[in-house]
């Protein structure tokens, strides 16, 4: 491996490390946030719900740009947008300049993984692609691990504005390093061989016609809106759960997003190697089983101690579901339409990633407590079980081309 293909790797890493990072220190800088705001859950929520808004309209056309800009500038870009939106969330004084500064960051994080998939292919050849790629989604989950472990100290040295700050020059000094090395290989400027096949407007309109026809598509694909809109309830509100309500300290409360990160990795190693021998259906059922069960120990067990082990339970269901989840879509479908629907389930996703903030924030206002929000989370996740044991096996018909 090269020099310069270890660089696209770590720059790779760096900007999914500071992008998740962002994204989940909403929910650990919102208790202070909610305390000078004067604001209520559900226009906290939206606060968060507005990045989502941006970051899925945007990213079903990062693909397609990603095929056909300098990946170098739509990266270097994407980071620049990224700084820009957290630096801003430090001057934020309203729920109104809050969303709008934190939508420009959601749409700058669109523009991350995507990118670096495609380019780390490129640069990275044979047995070590798998590897390279790997380290490089890596960062997402280290980013979470570390700023869930150092903001208590930045809240407490000086304040939550200063964690945004320092969170946007994170990103800027990413947006130096892909300026830098996030270069496209020599060979690809000009070629079209790793251009993907183009398809015909009517072979398009048929894929998608079979796709929609498809039960298996709408069972599996509400399941997977279903744990992308469980999963942002207690990254949006778990820290502000223990702080507020359950009465541990800043640095406690925060730490179990820190749990979070280190049993998701765990998790995506554990249940990942259990569901190429025991079937994709089943982790799928496992990792949903996971996550209601972490989140209904967060309601029933206060103890840090007892917090801590279903905090662990939840993020190994958390880390495991995305990745299993992709596998499944090849067993299920046509080899000609993974990508279509891979693609429409991210959409499904992100529709239930805006929506989870805003409901969940609502149930809070609504019950003054905490508590029945993590048990709709429990429930979301029960209902996405029904629906894979409905949805069954794969077929062998689902893997035909």
């Amino acid at each position: 491996m090269s020099k310069r293909a270890t660089g696209v790797i770590f720059a790779g890493f760096l900007t999914l490390f500071v992008a998740f990072a962002i994204r989940y220190s909403y929910g650990i800088l919102l208790p202070f946030m909610l305390d000078e705001f004067q604001i209520s859950k559900t226009a906290a929520g939206g606060i968060f719900s507005a990045y989502f808004v941006a970051f899925t309209v945007a990213v079903p056309f990062v693909g397609l740009m990603a095929d056909r800009l300098n990946i170098r500038v739509l990266v270097t870009l994407a980071t620049f947008l990224i700084g820009i939106g957290t630096v801003l969330m430090s001057f934020s004084t309203s729920v109104v300049n809050a969303s709008l500064f934190f939508m420009i960051a959601g749409l700058g994080h669109s523009a991350c993984w995507v990118p670096f998939a495609v380019l780390v292919q490129r640069w990275v050849t044979g047995k070590w692609k798998g590897t390279a790629l790997a380290f490089t989604e890596a960062g997402s989950a280290t980013g979470i691990i570390v700023i869930s472990a150092t903001m208590p100290f930045i809240i407490r040295e000086f304040d939550w504005r200063m964690g945004w700050l320092i969170l946007g020059l994170t990103a800027f000094l990413a947006t130096l390093v892909n300026l830098l090395w996030a270069a496209n290989p020599p060979e690809s400027k000009g070629q079209t061989h790793n251009q993907p096949a183009r398809h015909t407007g009517a072979s398009t309109r048929a894929a998608y016609i079979s796709t929609f026809r498809d039960t298996r598509f709408w069972l599996l694909g509400i399941s997977y809106l279903l744990v992308g809109f469980l999963i942002l309830i207690p990254f949006t509100f778990l820290t502000t759960y223990a702080f507020g309500e359950l009465q541990l300290s800043f640095q406690a409360a925060s730490g179990l997003i820190t749990i979070t990160g280190i049993s998701g990795i765990a998790g995506k190693l554990l249940l990942g190697s259990l569901s190429d021998r025991l079937g994709r259906l089943q982790m799928m059922i496992a990792s949903s089983a996971l996550l209601a069960a972490g989140c209904l120990g967060m309601v029933f067990f206060h103890g840090y101690g007892a917090l801590s082990v279903f905090t662990v339970i939840f993020g190994l269901g958390y880390g495991a579901v995305w990745p299993i989840y992709a596998a499944a879509v090849p067993e299920y479908f046509p080899a000609n339409r993974t990508g279509t629907i891979f693609s429409l389930w991210q959409l499904l996703a992100g529709l239930g990633s805006i929506a989870s903030p805003v409901i969940s924030g609502r149930v809070i206002d609504m019950s003054g407590t905490f508590p029945p929000a993590f048990i709709m989370a429990a429930v979301a996740a029960v209902i996405s079980i029904l629906l894979l044991l409905i949805t069954g096996k794969p077929s062998k018909r689902g893997i035909i081309p």
